[in-house]
Parts: structure tokens; C-alpha cells; sequence
């Protein structure tokens, strides 16, 4: 399985920017996860194949939308108000795993990876 990020880049505070990542094949769970310098990795929010189920850190919550186009086997990330802590490298991942209890909450054990996209808010 193959992952591939695209949509990073720098934006002001309070900006947007959409992330996509392309899946050579789409797995139950997809999830984002963010990792700035420094700081350990982060999960950010997770979606389950058809959309049943996501769930979303509490520090990104109301703020990031999460969301697939299972035809093109697509996972977005949708971020708005962005906020300078929200910097860090975004990596997209995928498991085979259906966590669906947990509504494929990144806190669980995700084995597919993208390489990243950076994000910059400042």
C-alpha cells in the first residue's frame, strides 16, 4: 500500500489549507497524523472506509474536518483557523485493522505511511 500527501505549504493564522492523500489501495482505517520538531507524533483525526465513523484529537476538534472520496481512494483533511501550533509535518496512514469501536481513532496501531507534507503557520 502505497500513501502519497499533497496540500501542505505556509499560511497566516486563522488560514485554511486542504491536505489530500492518495491510497494505492484503500484500507478500513485512514487517519492524519502531525509530528512538529521536537515534539512527539501526534494523532489528529481518523475516518473509516464509507465515512461511518471519525473521530478527531480534542486539540483539532471543530477545526479540521476529515473526510474520503472512496472512488478515488482519497482521505482529505480539511484545516481551518489555523493556529501556529498546528505546524509540523502531516502524514497520512492506513490499516487494514477495522477499529470501528473507536471510529478508527489514530491511537491505535496504524501500519501504512505516507512520506508527509509540511504545514506552516505563521
Amino acid at each position: 500500500v502505497q500513501l502519497v500527501e499533497s496540500g501542505g505549504g505556509s499560511v497566516q493564522p486563522g488560514g485554511t489549507l486542504r491536505l489530500a492523500c492518495t491510497q494505492s489501495i484503500r484500507k478500513y482505517c485512514a487517519a492524519w497524523f502531525r509530528q512538529a520538531p521536537g515534539k512527539e507524533r501526534e494523532g489528529v483525526a481518523g475516518i473509516s472506509a464509507g465515512g461511518g465513523g471519525t473521530y478527531y484529537a480534542d486539540s483539532v476538534k471543530g477545526r479540521f474536518t476529515i473526510s474520503e472520496d472512496n472512488a478515488k481512494s482519497m482521505v482529505y483533511l480539511q484545516m481551518d483557523s489555523l493556529k501556529p501550533e498546528d505546524t509540523a509535518t502531516y502524514f497520512c496512514a492506513a490499516t487494514g485493522m477495522r477499529y470501528v469501536s473507536t471510529r478508527c481513532d489514530p491511537r491505535n496501531e496504524y501500519n501504512y505511511w505516507g512520506q508527509g507534507t509540511q504545514v506552516t503557520v505563521s
